[in-house]
């Protein structure tokens, strides 16, 4: 009911009375009342004068639904939102809920007390000031497959920033940088069989808004925002829509038309690892080695120093700098 009241208001740019929006809903204008009074409580600036009825003026700066849509012109990613203030972590409510909700299905907070990005780091989110945003899929493909979706999502974050005259560039496999400084993450979990796909929870944390003082001070050498790097303060709603739109068109164009050819050329073009030394970290080695390529299979291949060529697949090492995070 709340969401339908929202909507006719802000398809009437002038005033509309009580009595309109209860004979179009059919329901009393008490209940009208009611929503509208519970709109204002959610940060809604709604004018209300005797006669002439009630109108919008204002909407907050939240990533519902209602204020996202207007941007998103998907078939089914974000066609159903959870939206919290604050939760622990969105990847676990997407976990929660994947069983009984549908493909496409988001969890967004504007506050993660939980966050934490790739190999249980913690990540950073002053409230209101990131997109959190958890995305539910459910591809029929190989389990073996998965891991790539990661660089579909990190494809759609540059390609969606490019559309605000920001150049971020990809550090393989799942970050996102802005002057030598990480400004997003993504961290992809599976539920599957042997052969077979249960879901997938893909999940975004991208610094907006935040202050160089307001990250910890152990990671203000390697962490930043879009306003800290840019000096720039981007629509929080149509950057949204934006990502979702682009998310959409190359997660279907690889899994439901197999062309993962646009996502390599896309990762190659914003990689800030290609012909750099780096050091390749795994759970029980460590090895400096130049970066190559990446293959036409998403995997990263570099060249050891003793001439040896490897491929790096996603989820298997972490990736840093020869001498820092870059």
């Amino acid at each position: 009911m709340k969401d339908k009241v929202l909507e006719i208001l802000k398809e009437n740019k002038d005033y509309i009375s009580g009595e309109k929006i209860s004979n179009i809903l059919n329901v009393s204008r008490t209940a009208v009342w009611k929503n509208i009074n519970t709109l204002k409580s959610e940060g809604y600036e709604i004018d209300s004068v005797s006669r002439k009825g009630y109108r919008l003026i204002s909407s907050p700066d939240i990533l519902t639904y209602e204020e996202i849509s207007p941007y998103l012109n998907t078939d089914f990613i974000g066609k159903k939102i959870l939206y919290f203030n604050t939760i622990d972590s969105t990847n676990k409510k997407a976990k929660e809920i994947a069983e009984t909700s549908s493909d496409g299905t988001l969890v967004i907070s504007e506050e993660q007390t939980s966050g934490r990005g790739r190999l249980g780091r913690n990540w950073t989110s002053p409230k209101g000031k990131s997109l959190l945003i958890s995305i539910l899929l459910k591809p029929k493909i190989d389990p073996s497959k998965v891991s790539n979706i990661t660089l579909v999502g990190a494809a759609a974050l540059v390609k969606a920033l490019e559309d605000f005259d920001i150049q971020g560039l990809i550090k393989w496999p799942n970050d996102i940088i802005i002057n030598d400084k990480k400004i997003a993450g993504i961290l992809t979990e599976l539920s599957a069989e042997i052969n077979q796909v249960n879901y997938v929870v893909m999940g975004i944390g991208v610094n907006l808004y935040t202050n160089k003082e307001e990250f910890p001070e152990d990671i203000r050498n390697k962490a930043g925002s879009i306003l800290s790097e840019t000096g720039k303060t981007i629509d929080r709603k149509k950057f949204t829509g934006k990502f979702l739109n682009y998310f959409e068109k190359y997660y279907k164009e690889y899994f439901l038309g197999n062309n993962f050819h646009e996502i390599i050329k896309i990762s190659k073009e914003k990689s800030i690892l290609l012909g750099k030394e780096v050091r390749v970290i795994g759970r029980d080695y460590s090895y400096v080695a130049k970066v190559l390529d990446i293959t036409s299979e998403g995997h990263l291949l570099v060249q050891k120093e003793d001439g040896a060529k490897e491929e790096i697949y996603s989820g298997e090492v972490s990736v840093r700098g020869k001498n820092g995070y870059i």
